[in-house]
Protein backbone atom coordinates (compact mmCIF):
# COMPACT_ATOMS: atom_id res chain seq x y z
CA UNK A 1 0.00 0.00 0.00
CA UNK A 2 1.34 3.56 -1.04
CA UNK A 3 2.16 5.62 2.08
CA UNK A 4 -0.52 8.22 1.09
CA UNK A 5 -2.48 5.70 1.24
CA UNK A 6 -1.48 4.61 4.82
CA UNK A 7 -1.22 8.36 5.87
CA UNK A 8 -6.11 8.25 4.95
CA UNK A 9 -5.91 5.30 7.10
CA UNK A 10 -4.98 7.21 9.88
CA UNK A 11 -6.33 10.61 8.91
CA UNK A 12 -8.86 11.58 6.94
CA UNK A 13 -8.37 12.37 3.28
CA UNK A 14 -9.25 15.89 3.41
CA UNK A 15 -6.27 16.14 5.78
CA UNK A 16 -3.72 14.46 3.51
CA UNK A 17 -4.98 16.45 0.35
CA UNK A 18 -4.15 19.45 2.58
CA UNK A 19 -0.45 18.36 3.13
CA UNK A 20 -0.42 17.11 -0.43
CA UNK A 21 -1.18 20.52 -1.53
CA UNK A 22 0.95 22.44 1.26
CA UNK A 23 3.91 20.80 -0.10
CA UNK A 24 3.32 20.76 -3.52
CA UNK A 25 3.28 24.86 -3.01
CA UNK A 26 6.31 24.68 -0.85
CA UNK A 27 8.26 22.41 -3.84
CA UNK A 28 6.85 25.15 -6.39
CA UNK A 29 8.79 27.91 -4.44
CA UNK A 30 11.79 25.84 -4.03
CA UNK A 31 11.61 25.48 -7.36
CA UNK A 32 11.87 29.52 -8.23
CA UNK A 33 14.14 29.55 -5.83
CA UNK A 34 16.63 27.30 -7.33
CA UNK A 35 16.17 27.71 -10.74
CA UNK A 36 17.25 31.49 -9.84
CA UNK A 37 20.11 30.48 -8.16
CA UNK A 38 21.36 27.44 -10.59
CA UNK A 39 20.19 28.76 -13.98
CA UNK A 40 20.76 32.61 -13.28
CA UNK A 41 23.09 32.64 -10.65
CA UNK A 42 21.17 34.99 -8.11
CA UNK A 43 22.72 36.24 -5.35
CA UNK A 44 20.65 33.47 -2.61
CA UNK A 45 19.91 35.62 0.79
CA UNK A 46 17.41 37.86 -2.19
CA UNK A 47 16.54 35.14 -4.30
CA UNK A 48 14.95 33.27 -1.12
CA UNK A 49 13.95 36.53 0.29
CA UNK A 50 11.95 37.64 -2.98
CA UNK A 51 10.50 34.07 -3.50
CA UNK A 52 9.47 33.65 -0.37
CA UNK A 53 8.02 37.58 0.26
CA UNK A 54 6.06 37.09 -3.63
CA UNK A 55 2.50 36.57 -3.73
CA UNK A 56 2.15 33.16 -5.56
CA UNK A 57 -0.93 32.28 -7.27
CA UNK A 58 -1.53 29.04 -9.52
CA UNK A 59 -1.28 31.38 -12.28
CA UNK A 60 1.93 32.83 -11.13
CA UNK A 61 3.51 30.29 -10.60
CA UNK A 62 3.20 29.30 -14.53
CA UNK A 63 3.99 32.60 -15.35
CA UNK A 64 7.19 32.75 -13.46
CA UNK A 65 7.76 29.41 -13.98
CA UNK A 66 8.28 30.22 -17.40
CA UNK A 67 9.93 33.38 -16.59
CA UNK A 68 12.98 30.98 -14.45
CA UNK A 69 13.10 28.27 -16.46
CA UNK A 70 12.85 29.69 -20.51
CA UNK A 71 9.64 27.50 -21.29
CA UNK A 72 6.43 26.88 -19.87
CA UNK A 73 5.67 24.11 -17.88
CA UNK A 74 4.02 21.15 -20.02
CA UNK A 75 0.21 21.06 -20.88
CA UNK A 76 -0.01 17.28 -20.02
CA UNK A 77 2.15 18.54 -16.22
CA UNK A 78 -0.29 21.23 -15.44
CA UNK A 79 -3.26 18.79 -16.46
CA UNK A 80 -2.36 16.62 -13.74
CA UNK A 81 -2.85 18.86 -11.12
CA UNK A 82 -6.09 20.96 -12.73
CA UNK A 83 -8.98 18.80 -11.28
CA UNK A 84 -7.32 17.79 -7.79
CA UNK A 85 -7.54 21.66 -7.64
CA UNK A 86 -11.02 22.18 -7.79
CA UNK A 87 -10.97 19.07 -5.16
CA UNK A 88 -9.22 20.70 -2.80
CA UNK A 89 -10.98 23.81 -2.69
CA UNK A 90 -13.79 22.32 -2.37
CA UNK A 91 -12.95 20.52 0.26
CA UNK A 92 -10.84 23.45 1.83
CA UNK A 93 -14.37 25.70 1.54
CA UNK A 94 -16.40 22.70 3.82
CA UNK A 95 -18.25 21.45 0.46
CA UNK A 96 -19.11 17.48 0.19
CA UNK A 97 -16.90 15.79 -1.67
CA UNK A 98 -17.17 12.26 -2.54
CA UNK A 99 -14.10 9.73 -0.77
CA UNK A 100 -13.51 8.56 -4.97
CA UNK A 101 -12.94 12.29 -5.60
CA UNK A 102 -10.39 12.61 -3.10
CA UNK A 103 -8.88 9.68 -3.40
CA UNK A 104 -8.39 10.90 -7.67
CA UNK A 105 -7.09 13.89 -6.15
CA UNK A 106 -4.67 12.18 -4.22
CA UNK A 107 -3.40 9.98 -6.69
CA UNK A 108 -3.61 13.25 -9.10
CA UNK A 109 -1.14 15.52 -6.90
CA UNK A 110 1.64 12.56 -6.36
CA UNK A 111 1.31 12.39 -10.48
CA UNK A 112 2.23 15.78 -10.86
CA UNK A 113 4.84 16.38 -8.04
CA UNK A 114 6.48 13.48 -10.30
CA UNK A 115 6.12 15.06 -13.32
CA UNK A 116 7.44 18.19 -12.20
CA UNK A 117 10.18 17.01 -10.72
CA UNK A 118 10.74 15.11 -14.14
CA UNK A 119 10.72 18.97 -16.00
CA UNK A 120 12.50 20.62 -13.33
CA UNK A 121 15.05 17.88 -13.64
CA UNK A 122 15.84 18.00 -17.18
CA UNK A 123 15.94 22.00 -17.30
CA UNK A 124 17.67 22.53 -14.49
CA UNK A 125 19.47 19.62 -13.47
CA UNK A 126 17.79 19.44 -9.48
CA UNK A 127 13.86 18.28 -8.25
CA UNK A 128 11.89 20.74 -6.46
CA UNK A 129 10.61 17.92 -4.40
CA UNK A 130 14.20 16.79 -3.70
CA UNK A 131 16.87 18.09 -1.10
CA UNK A 132 19.01 20.91 -1.40
CA UNK A 133 22.28 19.98 -1.12
CA UNK A 134 24.33 20.64 -3.93
CA UNK A 135 21.80 21.70 -6.45
CA UNK A 136 23.75 25.34 -7.08
CA UNK A 137 27.09 23.93 -7.54
CA UNK A 138 30.15 26.00 -7.77
CA UNK A 139 29.33 29.07 -9.74
CA UNK A 140 29.86 32.86 -8.71
CA UNK A 141 26.65 34.36 -8.04
CA UNK A 142 25.85 37.83 -9.58
CA UNK A 143 26.55 40.65 -6.92
CA UNK A 144 23.31 42.03 -5.08
CA UNK A 145 22.37 44.88 -7.11
CA UNK A 146 22.68 42.46 -10.28
CA UNK A 147 20.32 40.02 -8.94
CA UNK A 148 18.03 42.76 -7.90
CA UNK A 149 17.99 43.53 -12.10
CA UNK A 150 17.50 40.30 -12.77
CA UNK A 151 14.37 39.79 -10.69
CA UNK A 152 12.71 42.55 -11.57
CA UNK A 153 12.95 41.83 -15.13
CA UNK A 154 11.51 38.13 -14.23
CA UNK A 155 8.46 39.90 -12.41
CA UNK A 156 9.31 39.47 -9.06
CA UNK A 157 8.43 42.53 -6.84
CA UNK A 158 11.48 43.67 -5.25
CA UNK A 159 10.62 45.15 -1.56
Amino acid sequence: MPSFLRFCVVFPCEVALAYLFLRTEKAQNRALYRGLVKLHRAYTEMAERVVNTHHLTRDSFLNMYKNVFGRALSAATVAKIKDAEKIRDRVIHGKDVSDRDLRKALVDVIDYAEALNIEVRQIGGFEPFGHLRGFKGRAKPLDESTTRWLLKGMGFVIT
